[in-house]
């Protein structure tokens, strides 16, 4: 077979791997070959087939995202922002996504689906863990769009729902959600591997209030079993957390540690409302046994932030020893946004200026997304990485001028600085382009299949109020 091609970058900057932690390499040239990263450094003697110059340019690791519902999120803009029923504890869960969901289309889900993949490209993920029940149409979407991607089928033993409007009540399935489980892991033997192993799967059980604690245990077993990563949404909300202390007189997180669900290959979905804040008023050493566990939390400031709740604090975790990883859950789907909200929202909770820096929420984008993966070549440049790599222009109005580059991304850049996307080897956006991506022909779609959810709220709703009663717009309409 012929040799394959190697490709270089020379960059101004380069955010380099050495001796365990990212370093600025300045004036430096990164070489790859088919998918992998070759070489690092200030030269390269050998032969290269392709060289793009860029003095201009910063050179990152790609950012890997650890938790989003890619057929939905994007459809939670114009109609989630500023509700939040203070008797659910300001959550959205128990009467907002039941409407939602209820009134999104198949279509709906297809135009959500490929608006994300390009909304994630142009906002510097790389690597994405999509939780949802589309896997099938979200794997379609990451082979062309050339995300890489783990993909999980989402099951659970029951669900939530409202009747009042003033208290959360669950309807459990007789198969203990069983049949779906089974779907879920099947799904994972099928798919893991797809596209030269660019397309990897895990297992998410729904959230910790909605599965069994014999659903866990068999997911537990069952993720060991076929070496796939486990996620789960835990304490996330007041109602969930008392409800879980109802039930086992623990918090969620002590309970999943009782029953053997914690471990290494687990990502948290959020693990925001824990023992000790706040927002619990109850006490439980949850942040030392995510440490102690090597649990994973995947952290999406966003989701709870645009409702007055915020972690406390990210830093927090970070001291006792906790991987913590960023994601997006919701709108925007944008690392960008989640890394600069980390580390704000978190000096503003510990009122202190030297915690959650850019350095640590960037190493939560790459490195520790990494770590929760089992992945030592993702997240990083360095030779025998995976090339998966950003190019930020940082001659643009928001980023000049440019001393630490890291600085500049977390809390100045905007998605227009980020000029080109390599993953897996390959070129996926060039000069802000994603090929096959039409931007305005995707918004339109979106649009569409938004003014059909919004006009069908009232089936999913408990009390069938239609969207201008769930979510009033910012001003009454202009009658002439």
């Amino acid at each position: 077979m012929p040799q394959m091609q190697r490709n270089a970058v020379r960059a101004g900057h380069v955010i380099a791997f050495q001796d365990g932690e990212h370093r600025h390499l300045r004036d430096g040239i990164v070489v790859w070959q088919g998918n992998e990263i070759i070489h690092v450094g200030k030269e390269f003697d050998g032969e290269l087939h392709a060289v793009r110059d860029a003095p201009g340019m910063i050179v990152t690791p790609g950012l890997i995202n650890t938790h989003a519902h890619l057929s939905e999120s994007p459809l939670d803009k114009s109609f989630v922002e500023d509700r939040g029923p203070r008797q659910f504890y300001l959550s959205g869960l128990i009467e907002f996504l039941p409407a939602r969901d209820g009134a999104i289309t198949q279509e709906g889900r297809q135009a959500s689906i490929a608006f994300s993949a390009l909304e994630l490209v142009r906002t510097g993920t790389t690597t994405i863990m999509e939780i949802g029940a589309f896997g099938d149409a979200v794997i379609d979407v990451a082979e062309r769009s050339g995300l890489r991607a783990y993909v999980a089928q989402s099951y659970r033993s029951g669900r939530w729902y409202t009747d009042d409007g003033r208290s959360v009540k669950y309807q459990w399935f007789e198969d203990d959600g069983r049949a779906a489980f089974d779907a879920a892991a099947a799904f994972c033997e099928a798919n893991e591997g797809r596209a030269d192993d660019r397309i990897r799967t895990f297992l998410s059980p729904a959230q910790v209030d909605t599965v069994s604690g014999e659903l866990l245990k068999r997911s537990r077993a069952a993720a060991t079993d076929l070496r796939v990563p486990l996620a789960l949404h835990t304490s996330q909300s007041v109602p969930e957390f008392t409800e879980i202390i109802r039930r086992h007189g623990k918090s969620p997180i002590e309970w999943l540690h009782e029953i053997g669900f914690l471990g290494r290959d687990v990502i948290l979905g959020h693990a925001i409302i824990v023992g000790g804040t706040s927002w619990a008023n109850f006490h439980a050493d949850d942040i030392g046994i995510l440490a102690d566990t090597g649990t994973n939390v995947a952290h999406a400031v966003w989701v709870f932030a645009r409702r007055g709740i915020a972690m406390e604090s990210f830093s927090k975790y970070l001291a006792r020893g906790v991987n913590m990883t960023i994601a997006t859950d919701t709108c925007p789907q944008s690392m960008i946004e989640a890394m600069r909200w980390t580390a704000v929202v978190s000096k503003i909770m510990d009122r202190r200026t030297e915690v959650a820096t850019a350095r640590d929420v960037f190493n939560a984008a790459t490195l520790g997304g990494a770590k929760a993966l089992g992945r030592d070549d993702l997240g990083r440049i360095a030779k025998g990485a995976k090339a998966d790599m950003l190019l930020w222009d940082k001659a643009g109005i928001s980023m000049a001028p440019v001393r630490d580059p890291i600085r500049n991304i977390v809390y100045s850049a905007q998605s227009e600085d980020l000029h080109s996307s390599i993953i897996d080897g390959r070129w996926v956006m060039r000069d802000r382009q994603v090929e096959g991506f039409d931007p305005h022909a995707l918004a339109g779609r979106l649009q569409n299949a938004a003014e059909q959810m919004w006009g069908g709220m009232q089936k999913g709703d408990w009390a069938g109020r239609n969207i201008d009663e769930l979510s009033p717009e910012s001003f009454p309409e202009f009658r002439p």
